[in-house]
C-alpha cells in the first residue's frame, strides 16, 4: 500500500529499525518537513539517507531509495535555531516517488517486510554473530554494555541484528546496506564480515599505536639521557654544548648542498659523533672531518668578467710586456664566453726567477673576477701532501688541493701551483704522480682525496703552474700542461717595469708619498746594469726598497721635504756598483772569441781564450767546465786538426804544441751545448795567428763535420750581446724561427746572421 508523508534527508548517519534514533535538524527544508509532520501527520515522518553528505541542498537523485518510517517523540530547540529530535523507528520503507520537493520533501512510499528464508542458517548465523560480539564487544561496538543488554533480552533475530548494526563501529554510511537489504541472513552475513574487518582494523591500530608509543618512549628515553649527560657535563665544567653543536652541524650539512652520496656520508658520521663521548679521540677526528666537509665549496661559484676589453686593461695595468701570456688568457676567456663552458686548460708558466710568474697568476684571477689561491710545491716529497692522509691516522689532514679549495670558497678559483719543478720523491711516494690526476682535464672531475674518501670535482678550476726549468718537470706531468714561456726581461723592459710598477709599490709599502721621492731615469738604468744581475726584477725591487728606506731616514733626520735620487748620488745610497757586465774588448786579439751564454740570471757574454805552447799535442781545459763543454772542446780540436790545411795552419803545429782553452771566471760552473763554434774559432785564430773582431759574438754547437746545431735561449743571448756592445752575432740557421722573440730594440742595433756551417762564420770574424 502506497502512502505520502513529509521526509527529511540525513547526512552522514543511517537510521536502523528497532532502535531509537537521535539527530540534529538544521536545514530549513528539514525543519519545515518536521513542522508539517507535527501539524498534519501525528508526528509521523520519513527519514531518508543522503548519498553524499557534503551536498548542502540535495535533490531527489542525491537521496537513497530506502529509508524508515518514524515518529517524533521529543524535540528540543537549540540556541542556534536547530532542533535536537528523538525518533522512534517503526518500519523500513522504500520511496516510490517524490510527491513534493519544495518547500519540503513529500514522498510517496511503501512499507517493506524483512525476509527469512532459511531458519537453520539464520539461527547458526545469529549464534555466530552473538558470540563474536560478546567476545569482541569493546572492539566492535560503540556502547558495548548497553548494546549487549538490548541484544540479549529475548528479542527476535531481526531485532538483534538491527540493534547490533546500530551500535557497530566503523563508517556510518556503510550501514546503508543493512537498511536496504531485506534478507535477514544476508544482514547477519554482513555483520560477520564487518565484525571481522573491525577486529583487523583494531589490531592494526593497536600495532601502530604500540610502534608509535615505542618510538615516543625511545625518544623520551634518549631525551632524558641527553639531559642527564648535559647536566653531568655541566657539573664537570664541560661547557661544550655538544647538542647545540650537533644541531648546528646538521643544519650546515643540509644547507651545504653537497652531492647526495656525500651528504648521506656526512649525516652518518654525524650520527656516530653524536653517540660518542667527547673524551674519545675519534670524536675530535669526526668533528674535524665534518667541519671540513661543510667548509668545502660544493656549488658556490664566481661569475667571470665577460668584457674582454676590461680583462685586457687589467692585465696591461698590472704587467708590462708578457704579450704571449696575456693573449693566452684572453683566448681562454673568449672560448668560455663562446661555449658557455670552462675550457679544461692547465697553463704552465716557465721562466727564470723574478720574471713575474707568481704575480701574474694573481693578476689573472683579478682580471677574471675569480678567487685566487696559491700552493707552493717547492720541496714537497710526500704524496699525501697532494692526496691527503687517511682519516684512520691521528692528525690526518686533507691534501693541499682540497685545502686550497676550502680557502677559495668557490668551485672555480684560479689555483696557482707554484714551483712545480721543485717537487721530489722519497719512500713516502711520488707527489708528481699524484699531480697527474689533478692536472689531467680528463680525470680531475673525479679527483680522489684520501681524507675526503669521496671524489671531488676540480674541472671548473683554472690551474696555473709555474716552473723555473721545464726539464725538471716529469714528462707525463709536462704532457698534461700547456707550456707558456716567460723569458728574461730586456733592460728596456726592466726600466719600464721599475718606473710603472716597482717604485709605486715600494712607496705604498713604506707609507711614503710620491711627492716625497723621485728617481731619475739614468739612476734606474744604473741600478739595472750595475747593482743587479738577474733575469727578472726581484732584486731591482729590493734595491728600490733600500732607496725608499734610506730616503725616509733622510727626511726624518735631515728634515728635508723630498728625496731626489740621481745617477750622481746613487753611490751615496747604495755604495759602489756590485756588478759589471762583460763588455766587448777594447782591442782585437788573437785566440779570444766572444761567445753567448744562457744563465739562470738571463743571457751573458763569455770570452773564450785559447793559447798554445811547446809540447806534444795535449789539450788543457780550465774554467770549471762541465762535461758537455769539455766534449765541445775536444770536438772543436778534432775538427781543426782534420781541416788544418784549409785554415793555413802549419802541418806539424799540433804535434809540437799543447793547446790550452780557458773560460774566465773559473769559480763559476759553465756547461751547455752552445759553445762549439766559439771554441773552434778561438783555436783556429790562435793556431793561424789571426786577430778576431772584438765586436762579433757567436753561439751554436758544432759537429765533427763542421755543421752548426741549434741552441736555446736566443732571446736572452741576443739581449746580452746588445748590452755588451757587440754589433754582429752568428746564430744557427735553425734558430731563424726564434728571431721574432728577440726584442725589436735589439734587432735594430744588432746584426744577427744565421749560419749552417763553421766556414760561414770564419769568413766574417777575422780582422
Amino acid at each position: 500500500m502506497q502512502k505520502n508523508l513529509p521526509a527529511i534527508a540525513m547526512r552522514g548517519i543511517v537510521p536502523i529499525p528497532n532502535n531509537d534514533f537521535r539527530a540534529d535538524i538544521g536545514r530549513p527544508i528539514s525543519l519545515k518537513a518536521l513542522e508539517e509532520a507535527e501539524k498534519t501527520f501525528d508526528n509521523q515522518i520519513i527519514i531518508l539517507v543522503q548519498k553524499n553528505p557534503l551536498i548542502e541542498n540535495p535533490t531527489p537523485k542525491d537521496i537513497e531509495s530506502y529509508g524508515v518510517l518514524a515518529r517524533t517523540t521529543m524535540k528540543v530547540r537549540l540556541p542556534n535555531g536547530n532542533i535536537k529530535a528523538k525518533f522512534q523507528i517503526i518500519k523500513r520503507v522504500k520511496v516510490k516517488d517524490f510527491f513534493l520537493t519544495n518547500p519540503f520533501f513529500v514522498v510517496e512510499y511503501e512499507e517493506v517486510e524483512s525476509v527469512s528464508d532459511d531458519l537453520d542458517k539464520e539461527a547458526t548465523l545469529a549464534k555466530m554473530v552473538l558470540e563474536e560480539v560478546v567476545k569482541s564487544a569493546n572492539i566492535v561496538l560503540n556502547n558495548p554494555q548497553e548494546i549487549l543488554k538490548d541484544a540479549q533480552k529475548g528479542v527476535t533475530t531481526e531485532e538483534m541484528a538491527d540493534i547490533i548494526t546500530y551500535g557497530l563501529k566503523g563508517n556510518e554510511l556503510n550501514k546503508y546496506k543493512y537498511l536496504s537489504e531485506l534478507n535477514i541472513n544476508n544482514r547477519l552475513q554482513y555483520l560477520l564480515e564487518d565484525i571481522a574487518r573491525q577486529k583487523m582494523i583494531s589490531d592494526l591500530e593497536r600495532q601502530i599505536n604500540e610502534e608509535v608509543k615505542k618510538n615516543i618512549d625511545e625518544s623520551q628515553k634518549e631525551y632524558y639521557l641527553r639531559e642527564k649527560m648535559r647536566a653531568i657535563q655541566n657539573e664537570l665544567g664541560d661547557k661544550a654544548k655538544k647538542e647545540e653543536e650537533i644541531d648546528e652541524l646538521r643544519e650546515k650539512i643540509k644547507t651545504a648542498k653537497m652531492p647526495i652520496h656525500i651528504e648521506e656520508k656526512a649525516l652518518k658520521e654525524l650520527a656516530r659523533y653524536s653517540s660518542m663521548s667527547p673524551m674519545m679521540a675519534e670524536s675530535a677526528i669526526i668533528k674535524t672531518y665534518l667541519d671540513f666537509l661543510v667548509e668545502l665549496p660544493w656549488h658556490e661559484k664566481s661569475e667571470d668578467i665577460r668584457d674582454l676589453s676590461l680583462v685586457q686593461k687589467a692585465l696591461d695595468e698590472n704587467h708590462y710586456g708578457l704579450e704571449k701570456v696575456k693573449d693566452r688568457i684572453i683566448e681562454y676567456l673568449a672560448v668560455k664566453i663562446k661555449t658557455g663552458k670552462n675550457p679544461q686548460t692547465i697553463l704552465c708558466l716557465v721562466g727564470p726567477p723574478g720574471t713575474g710568474k707568481t704575480s701574474l697568476g694573481k693578476s689573472i684571477a683579478d682580471a677574471l673576477g675569480r678567487k685566487f689561491v696559491k700552493s707552493s710545491l717547492g720541496g714537497v716529497k710526500d704524496e699525501s701532501e697532494i692526496r691527503g692522509h687517511r682519516r684512520t691516522y691521528i692528525g690526518a689532514l686533507p691534501g693541499r688541493i682540497l685545502k686550497g679549495m676550502k680557502d677559495a670558497g668557490t668551485i672555480n678559483p684560479v689555483f696557482l701551483l707554484d714551483e712545480i719543478d721543485k717537487m721530489s720523491s722519497d719512500f713516502r711516494g711520488d707527489p708528481a704522480s699524484a699531480m697527474l690526476e689533478v692536472l689531467d682535464p680528463e680525470q680531475n672531475a673525479r679527483f680522489s682525496d684520501n681524507y675526503l674518501e669521496e671524489t671531488y670535482d676540480l674541472s671548473q678550476v683554472l690551474f696555473i703552474t709555474t716552473a723555473n726549468y721545464l726539464e725538471n718537470i716529469p714528462a707525463p706531468l709536462r704532457d698534461r700542461m700547456e707550456i707558456v714561456e716567460l723569458s728574461s726581461y730586456t733592460e728596456y723592459e726592466k726600466f719600464n717595469i721599475t718606473k710603472k710598477h716597482l717604485i709605486s709599490r715600494q712607496l705604498e709599502a713604506h707609507g711614503m708619498a710620491e711627492e716625497e721621492f723621485s728617481i731619475t731615469d739614468e739612476a734606474i738604468i744604473e741600478i739595472i746594469q750595475k747593482y743587479t744581475r738577474e733575469a727578472g726584477v726581484r732584486n731591482v725591487f729590493r734595491v728600490i726598497g733600500t732607496l725608499v728606506r734610506k730616503g725616509i731616514k733622510d727626511i726624518l733626520i735631515k728634515d728635508i721635504k723630498k728625496v731626489e735620487i740621481t745617477k750622481d748620488n746613487l753611490q751615496d745610497y747604495l755604495g759602489k756598483p756590485k756588478f759589471a757586465h762583460n763588455l766587448a774588448d777594447t782591442v782585437d786579439q788573437v785566440g779570444v772569441v766572444t761567445g753567448l751564454a744562457y744563465t739562470q740570471f738571463g743571457g751573458d757574454t763569455l770570452s773564450i781564450e785559447v793559447n798554445y805552447y811547446e809540447g806534444d799535442g795535449r789539450l788543457h781545459l780550465t774554467g770549471k767546465l762541465g762535461d758537455v763543454m769539455k766534449e765541445s772542446a775536444e770536438t772543436a780540436l778534432s775538427y781543426v786538426k782534420a781541416n788544418q790545411k784549409d785554415y793555413n795552419i802549419e802541418p806539424d803545429f799540433f804535434k809540437k804544441h799543447d793547446i790550452h782553452i780557458h773560460v774566465p771566471e773559473g769559480a763559476i760552473p759553465k756547461d751547455g751545448p752552445s759553445a762549439g763554434i766559439t771554441i773552434t774559432c778561438a783555436i783556429i785564430s790562435a793556431a793561424s795567428n789571426r786577430k778576431v773582431n772584438r765586436l762579433v759574438g757567436m753561439t751554436g754547437e758544432m759537429t765533427l763535420r763542421g755543421y752548426v746545431l741549434p741552441i736555446g735561449g736566443l732571446r736572452e743571448k741576443s739581449i746580452a750581446a746588445h748590452r755588451s756592445g757587440l754589433k754582429k752575432i752568428f746564430i744557427p740557421k735553425e734558430n731563424e724561427r726564434d728571431l721574432d722573440e728577440v726584442p725589436e730594440e735589439v734587432r735594430k742595433e744588432l746584426k744577427i746572421i744565421p749560419v749552417s756551417n763553421i766556414d760561414e762564420v770564419l769568413t766574417h770574424i777575422f780582422v
